[in-house]
Protein backbone atom coordinates (compact mmCIF):
# COMPACT_ATOMS: atom_id res chain seq x y z
CA UNK A 1 0.00 0.00 0.00
CA UNK A 2 1.27 3.69 -0.52
CA UNK A 3 1.51 5.83 1.68
CA UNK A 4 2.61 9.26 3.15
CA UNK A 5 6.20 10.21 4.75
CA UNK A 6 6.14 13.34 6.82
CA UNK A 7 9.44 15.48 8.53
CA UNK A 8 8.40 13.58 11.44
CA UNK A 9 9.70 10.52 10.03
CA UNK A 10 12.71 11.12 8.92
CA UNK A 11 15.08 11.12 11.94
CA UNK A 12 13.92 7.30 12.06
CA UNK A 13 14.35 7.23 8.30
CA UNK A 14 17.89 8.61 8.63
CA UNK A 15 18.86 5.82 11.21
CA UNK A 16 17.60 2.80 9.68
CA UNK A 17 19.28 4.03 6.33
CA UNK A 18 22.87 4.42 8.41
CA UNK A 19 22.26 0.68 9.59
CA UNK A 20 21.65 -0.68 5.85
CA UNK A 21 23.96 1.48 4.35
CA UNK A 22 26.82 -0.84 6.23
CA UNK A 23 29.03 2.13 6.56
CA UNK A 24 28.63 3.58 3.55
CA UNK A 25 26.46 5.63 1.62
CA UNK A 26 27.32 8.72 2.92
CA UNK A 27 26.09 10.73 6.08
CA UNK A 28 22.32 10.80 5.90
CA UNK A 29 21.78 13.29 8.64
CA UNK A 30 22.86 15.91 5.83
CA UNK A 31 20.38 14.47 3.21
CA UNK A 32 17.64 14.81 6.02
CA UNK A 33 18.39 18.25 6.55
CA UNK A 34 18.52 18.91 2.85
CA UNK A 35 15.11 16.94 2.86
CA UNK A 36 13.38 19.09 6.03
CA UNK A 37 14.91 22.71 4.39
CA UNK A 38 12.23 22.10 1.09
CA UNK A 39 9.56 20.08 2.67
CA UNK A 40 8.26 21.73 5.33
CA UNK A 41 5.25 20.73 6.75
CA UNK A 42 4.16 18.73 3.51
CA UNK A 43 4.13 15.00 2.81
CA UNK A 44 5.84 12.84 0.53
CA UNK A 45 3.84 9.91 -1.49
CA UNK A 46 5.67 6.85 -0.91
CA UNK A 47 4.48 4.12 -4.18
CA UNK A 48 4.50 0.64 -3.50
CA UNK A 49 5.86 -1.08 -6.13
CA UNK A 50 3.40 -3.54 -6.35
CA UNK A 51 1.08 -1.19 -6.95
CA UNK A 52 2.46 1.24 -9.71
CA UNK A 53 1.37 1.24 -13.30
CA UNK A 54 3.63 -0.89 -15.58
CA UNK A 55 3.79 2.32 -18.16
CA UNK A 56 4.73 4.75 -15.36
CA UNK A 57 8.16 6.66 -16.33
CA UNK A 58 10.76 6.34 -13.26
CA UNK A 59 14.05 8.56 -12.95
CA UNK A 60 16.32 7.32 -9.79
CA UNK A 61 18.26 10.22 -8.45
CA UNK A 62 21.32 9.57 -6.40
CA UNK A 63 24.53 11.02 -4.77
CA UNK A 64 27.99 9.90 -5.86
CA UNK A 65 31.69 10.36 -4.52
CA UNK A 66 33.47 9.82 -1.59
CA UNK A 67 31.23 9.81 1.92
CA UNK A 68 34.57 11.71 3.93
CA UNK A 69 34.61 14.36 1.26
CA UNK A 70 30.74 14.43 1.64
CA UNK A 71 31.05 15.77 5.61
CA UNK A 72 32.81 18.69 4.44
CA UNK A 73 31.56 19.63 1.35
CA UNK A 74 28.17 20.21 1.93
CA UNK A 75 25.72 20.04 -1.18
CA UNK A 76 23.85 23.30 -2.15
CA UNK A 77 20.44 21.27 -2.21
CA UNK A 78 19.95 21.53 -5.84
CA UNK A 79 21.94 19.31 -7.97
CA UNK A 80 19.87 16.33 -7.63
CA UNK A 81 17.14 17.98 -9.12
CA UNK A 82 18.99 19.69 -11.86
CA UNK A 83 20.27 16.23 -12.51
CA UNK A 84 16.76 15.39 -13.06
CA UNK A 85 15.33 17.91 -15.23
CA UNK A 86 18.92 17.14 -17.29
CA UNK A 87 18.15 13.83 -17.98
CA UNK A 88 14.39 14.39 -18.80
CA UNK A 89 15.35 17.16 -21.56
CA UNK A 90 17.80 14.73 -22.82
CA UNK A 91 15.21 12.17 -23.12
CA UNK A 92 12.36 13.93 -23.93
CA UNK A 93 10.05 12.86 -21.29
CA UNK A 94 9.09 13.90 -18.00
CA UNK A 95 9.71 11.35 -15.31
CA UNK A 96 6.30 10.09 -13.40
CA UNK A 97 7.96 9.29 -10.14
CA UNK A 98 11.92 9.16 -9.02
CA UNK A 99 13.39 6.84 -6.48
CA UNK A 100 16.40 5.85 -4.54
CA UNK A 101 19.34 3.43 -6.33
CA UNK A 102 20.48 2.38 -2.79
CA UNK A 103 18.52 2.18 0.53
CA UNK A 104 21.74 3.02 2.69
CA UNK A 105 22.91 6.39 3.51
CA UNK A 106 22.37 9.78 2.15
CA UNK A 107 21.21 8.36 -0.98
CA UNK A 108 17.67 7.34 0.49
CA UNK A 109 17.12 10.87 1.20
CA UNK A 110 18.66 12.29 -1.81
CA UNK A 111 14.99 11.09 -3.82
CA UNK A 112 13.22 12.54 -1.37
CA UNK A 113 14.90 16.37 -1.86
CA UNK A 114 13.54 15.94 -5.81
CA UNK A 115 10.18 15.07 -4.68
CA UNK A 116 10.29 17.88 -1.96
CA UNK A 117 11.61 20.38 -4.86
CA UNK A 118 9.05 18.91 -7.91
CA UNK A 119 6.42 17.30 -6.35
CA UNK A 120 6.67 13.77 -7.38
CA UNK A 121 5.76 10.52 -5.83
CA UNK A 122 8.72 7.93 -5.40
CA UNK A 123 8.78 4.48 -5.23
CA UNK A 124 9.36 1.94 -2.64
CA UNK A 125 12.39 0.59 -3.62
CA UNK A 126 15.97 0.83 -4.92
CA UNK A 127 18.61 -1.11 -6.65
CA UNK A 128 21.07 -2.37 -4.47
CA UNK A 129 19.18 -3.24 -1.15
CA UNK A 130 22.14 -1.65 0.99
CA UNK A 131 25.21 0.54 0.11
CA UNK A 132 27.58 0.06 -3.00
CA UNK A 133 30.38 2.22 -3.73
CA UNK A 134 29.97 1.98 -7.75
CA UNK A 135 26.75 2.79 -10.01
CA UNK A 136 27.33 -0.45 -11.78
CA UNK A 137 26.54 -2.04 -8.77
CA UNK A 138 22.90 -2.55 -9.08
CA UNK A 139 20.03 -4.97 -9.27
CA UNK A 140 18.94 -2.70 -11.95
CA UNK A 141 21.76 -3.48 -14.14
CA UNK A 142 22.02 -7.51 -12.96
CA UNK A 143 18.63 -7.83 -14.73
CA UNK A 144 19.13 -5.78 -17.69
CA UNK A 145 18.31 -2.28 -17.26
CA UNK A 146 21.42 -0.20 -17.77
CA UNK A 147 22.38 3.08 -16.26
CA UNK A 148 23.03 5.51 -19.84
CA UNK A 149 22.16 7.71 -20.19
CA UNK A 150 23.14 9.35 -16.95
CA UNK A 151 22.82 13.18 -16.09
CA UNK A 152 25.23 14.43 -13.27
CA UNK A 153 25.09 17.74 -12.05
CA UNK A 154 27.59 19.89 -9.85
CA UNK A 155 26.90 22.86 -7.27
CA UNK A 156 27.58 25.59 -9.93
CA UNK A 157 25.24 24.49 -12.23
CA UNK A 158 27.31 22.31 -14.46
CA UNK A 159 26.03 19.53 -16.08
CA UNK A 160 26.67 16.41 -17.95
CA UNK A 161 25.07 13.44 -19.99
CA UNK A 162 27.15 10.57 -19.99
CA UNK A 163 26.08 7.44 -22.67
CA UNK A 164 27.83 4.02 -22.83
CA UNK A 165 24.84 2.60 -24.00
CA UNK A 166 25.09 -0.76 -22.20
CA UNK A 167 28.60 -0.54 -20.41
CA UNK A 168 27.90 0.23 -16.91
CA UNK A 169 31.38 -0.24 -15.55
CA UNK A 170 32.12 2.45 -18.32
CA UNK A 171 29.48 4.58 -17.18
CA UNK A 172 30.88 4.32 -13.56
CA UNK A 173 34.06 5.23 -14.58
CA UNK A 174 33.67 8.45 -16.53
CA UNK A 175 31.33 9.51 -13.94
CA UNK A 176 33.28 8.71 -11.34
CA UNK A 177 36.49 11.21 -13.07
CA UNK A 178 34.03 13.82 -13.58
CA UNK A 179 32.90 13.55 -9.67
CA UNK A 180 36.27 13.77 -8.89
CA UNK A 181 37.22 16.98 -10.89
CA UNK A 182 33.96 18.74 -9.36
CA UNK A 183 35.87 18.45 -6.08
CA UNK A 184 34.66 14.61 -5.00
CA UNK A 185 30.57 14.74 -5.03
CA UNK A 186 28.29 14.80 -7.61
CA UNK A 187 24.77 14.66 -8.00
CA UNK A 188 22.88 12.02 -10.73
CA UNK A 189 19.88 10.80 -12.59
CA UNK A 190 19.94 7.59 -14.59
CA UNK A 191 18.89 4.05 -14.93
CA UNK A 192 15.47 5.30 -16.07
CA UNK A 193 12.87 2.47 -16.26
CA UNK A 194 9.22 2.11 -16.44
CA UNK A 195 6.99 0.34 -13.83
CA UNK A 196 6.99 -2.44 -15.23
CA UNK A 197 10.88 -2.64 -15.23
CA UNK A 198 11.03 -1.48 -10.79
CA UNK A 199 8.89 -4.79 -10.33
CA UNK A 200 11.54 -6.95 -12.31
CA UNK A 201 14.76 -5.76 -11.19
CA UNK A 202 14.55 -3.51 -7.67
CA UNK A 203 14.30 -4.61 -4.41
CA UNK A 204 10.68 -3.93 -2.82
CA UNK A 205 10.15 -2.00 0.35
CA UNK A 206 13.58 -1.08 1.21
CA UNK A 207 12.39 2.40 2.23
CA UNK A 208 9.84 1.15 4.65
CA UNK A 209 12.33 -1.38 5.89
CA UNK A 210 14.70 1.54 6.74
CA UNK A 211 11.94 3.69 8.42
CA UNK A 212 10.91 0.37 10.57
CA UNK A 213 14.42 -0.74 11.48
CA UNK A 214 14.90 3.38 12.06
CA UNK A 215 11.62 3.34 14.56
CA UNK A 216 12.37 0.18 16.13
CA UNK A 217 15.63 1.10 17.36
CA UNK A 218 13.96 4.36 19.03
CA UNK A 219 11.13 3.07 20.57
CA UNK A 220 13.30 -0.41 22.27
CA UNK A 221 15.53 2.65 23.49
CA UNK A 222 12.66 4.54 25.11
CA UNK A 223 11.19 1.29 26.55
CA UNK A 224 15.03 0.28 27.69
CA UNK A 225 14.56 -2.68 26.01
CA UNK A 226 17.04 -4.41 23.57
CA UNK A 227 17.29 -2.40 21.23
CA UNK A 228 19.93 -5.66 19.18
CA UNK A 229 16.44 -7.74 19.44
CA UNK A 230 14.36 -4.81 18.12
CA UNK A 231 16.60 -5.36 14.89
CA UNK A 232 16.56 -8.70 14.65
CA UNK A 233 12.74 -8.64 15.03
CA UNK A 234 12.16 -6.28 12.26
CA UNK A 235 14.29 -7.87 9.71
CA UNK A 236 12.66 -11.39 10.53
CA UNK A 237 10.06 -10.56 8.43
CA UNK A 238 11.33 -8.77 5.04
CA UNK A 239 13.59 -10.33 2.76
CA UNK A 240 16.81 -9.90 5.01
CA UNK A 241 15.75 -12.51 7.83
CA UNK A 242 18.87 -13.64 8.94
CA UNK A 243 20.75 -11.36 11.61
CA UNK A 244 23.96 -12.52 13.17
CA UNK A 245 26.24 -10.75 15.43
CA UNK A 246 29.95 -11.18 14.43
CA UNK A 247 31.72 -9.15 17.43
CA UNK A 248 32.00 -7.10 20.29
CA UNK A 249 34.73 -4.83 21.04
CA UNK A 250 36.49 -1.70 21.25
CA UNK A 251 37.84 -0.25 18.38
CA UNK A 252 41.77 0.01 18.47
CA UNK A 253 43.26 1.14 15.13
CA UNK A 254 41.55 2.79 11.79
CA UNK A 255 43.67 3.46 8.59
CA UNK A 256 41.18 5.45 6.00
CA UNK A 257 42.44 7.15 2.58
CA UNK A 258 40.13 9.02 0.17
CA UNK A 259 41.98 8.13 -2.98
CA UNK A 260 39.87 7.44 -6.90
CA UNK A 261 37.02 9.01 -5.35
CA UNK A 262 36.47 6.48 -2.84
CA UNK A 263 37.40 6.13 1.38
CA UNK A 264 39.02 3.09 1.46
CA UNK A 265 40.33 1.29 4.71
CA UNK A 266 40.38 -0.86 7.36
CA UNK A 267 39.29 -0.96 10.94
CA UNK A 268 40.60 -2.79 13.42
CA UNK A 269 38.12 -3.72 16.91
CA UNK A 270 39.60 -5.58 19.65
CA UNK A 271 38.22 -7.60 22.73
CA UNK A 272 36.44 -5.76 25.73
CA UNK A 273 38.46 -9.11 27.28
CA UNK A 274 42.04 -8.73 26.14
CA UNK A 275 42.70 -12.25 27.72
CA UNK A 276 40.28 -13.67 25.34
CA UNK A 277 42.69 -13.32 22.39
CA UNK A 278 40.77 -12.47 19.54
CA UNK A 279 41.50 -10.43 16.68
CA UNK A 280 38.79 -8.19 14.56
CA UNK A 281 38.97 -6.69 11.24
CA UNK A 282 37.35 -4.89 8.79
CA UNK A 283 38.03 -3.94 5.06
CA UNK A 284 35.78 -1.19 3.51
CA UNK A 285 35.41 1.00 0.11
CA UNK A 286 33.10 3.50 1.23
CA UNK A 287 31.32 0.32 2.60
CA UNK A 288 31.98 -2.64 4.90
CA UNK A 289 33.00 -5.30 2.82
CA UNK A 290 33.97 -8.34 4.57
CA UNK A 291 34.94 -9.11 8.40
CA UNK A 292 37.44 -11.85 9.52
CA UNK A 293 37.62 -13.05 12.73
CA UNK A 294 40.77 -14.54 14.27
CA UNK A 295 42.12 -14.24 10.39
CA UNK A 296 38.68 -16.32 8.96
CA UNK A 297 35.96 -14.73 7.15
CA UNK A 298 32.55 -14.15 8.94
CA UNK A 299 30.97 -11.92 6.64
CA UNK A 300 31.22 -10.75 3.01
CA UNK A 301 29.97 -8.94 0.41
CA UNK A 302 26.83 -8.68 -0.77
CA UNK A 303 25.97 -9.38 2.76
CA UNK A 304 25.67 -6.49 5.20
CA UNK A 305 28.19 -5.45 7.79
CA UNK A 306 27.14 -3.08 10.25
CA UNK A 307 29.40 -1.07 13.04
CA UNK A 308 26.72 -0.52 15.78
CA UNK A 309 27.28 1.51 19.20
CA UNK A 310 27.62 -1.17 21.43
CA UNK A 311 24.81 -0.39 23.95
CA UNK A 312 22.26 2.34 21.82
CA UNK A 313 22.84 0.36 18.51
CA UNK A 314 23.25 3.48 16.74
CA UNK A 315 25.03 3.11 13.39
CA UNK A 316 28.09 3.98 12.76
CA UNK A 317 29.80 4.89 9.24
CA UNK A 318 33.23 4.00 7.97
CA UNK A 319 34.02 7.99 7.84
CA UNK A 320 33.00 8.07 11.51
CA UNK A 321 34.97 5.07 13.10
CA UNK A 322 37.22 6.37 15.49
CA UNK A 323 39.75 5.37 18.33
CA UNK A 324 37.95 4.12 21.60
CA UNK A 325 34.51 3.59 20.05
CA UNK A 326 32.84 0.42 22.04
CA UNK A 327 30.97 -1.32 19.21
CA UNK A 328 29.28 -4.45 18.08
CA UNK A 329 29.02 -5.43 14.40
CA UNK A 330 26.33 -7.49 13.03
CA UNK A 331 25.64 -9.42 9.86
CA UNK A 332 23.14 -9.25 8.19
CA UNK A 333 21.59 -11.27 4.65
CA UNK A 334 20.79 -10.09 2.06
CA UNK A 335 17.69 -11.11 -0.41
CA UNK A 336 18.37 -13.65 -2.88
CA UNK A 337 18.31 -12.07 -5.89
CA UNK A 338 21.52 -10.46 -4.43
CA UNK A 339 23.09 -13.53 -4.19
CA UNK A 340 21.98 -15.02 -7.83
CA UNK A 341 25.55 -16.26 -10.38
CA UNK A 342 24.83 -13.12 -12.02
CA UNK A 343 24.24 -10.85 -8.76
CA UNK A 344 28.01 -11.97 -7.40
CA UNK A 345 29.42 -11.34 -10.73
CA UNK A 346 28.78 -7.40 -10.49
CA UNK A 347 28.67 -6.90 -6.70
CA UNK A 348 30.25 -9.87 -5.04
CA UNK A 349 33.79 -10.64 -3.50
CA UNK A 350 35.43 -10.50 -6.77
CA UNK A 351 34.47 -7.65 -7.86
CA UNK A 352 36.35 -5.83 -4.94
CA UNK A 353 39.14 -7.86 -5.62
CA UNK A 354 38.74 -9.89 -2.49
CA UNK A 355 39.77 -13.85 -3.10
CA UNK A 356 37.25 -15.22 -0.54
CA UNK A 357 34.14 -17.09 -2.26
CA UNK A 358 30.66 -15.57 -1.01
CA UNK A 359 29.32 -17.48 2.21
CA UNK A 360 25.85 -16.50 3.25
CA UNK A 361 26.23 -15.24 6.88
CA UNK A 362 23.98 -17.39 7.99
CA UNK A 363 25.82 -20.39 6.91
CA UNK A 364 29.21 -19.64 8.09
CA UNK A 365 30.35 -22.16 10.74
CA UNK A 366 31.07 -21.04 14.06
CA UNK A 367 33.40 -24.04 14.43
CA UNK A 368 35.16 -23.40 11.33
CA UNK A 369 36.53 -19.44 12.66
CA UNK A 370 39.62 -20.21 14.90
CA UNK A 371 39.34 -19.50 18.52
Amino acid sequence: MSWTLTAADLPDLARGATLLGTGGGGDPYIGRMLVERVLGDRGITILDPDEIADDLFVIPTAQMGAPTVMIEKIPAGTEPTLALRTLEEHLGRTADATMPIECGGINSMIPLVVAAETGLPVVDADGMGRAFPELSMETFAVYGVHGSPLALAGERGERVIIDTGDDDRQMEWLARGITIRLGGVGHIAEYAMTGADVRRTAIPRTLSMALELGRAIRLARERKTSPFDAIAETLSTTLYSHLRELFVGKVSDVERRTTEGFAKGRAVISPLDPASGDTFELQFQNENLIALRNGACVAIVPDLICVVDEETAEPITTEGLRYGQRVRVLGISTPDMMRTPEALAAFGPGAFGLSEEFVPVEHVDRADVPA
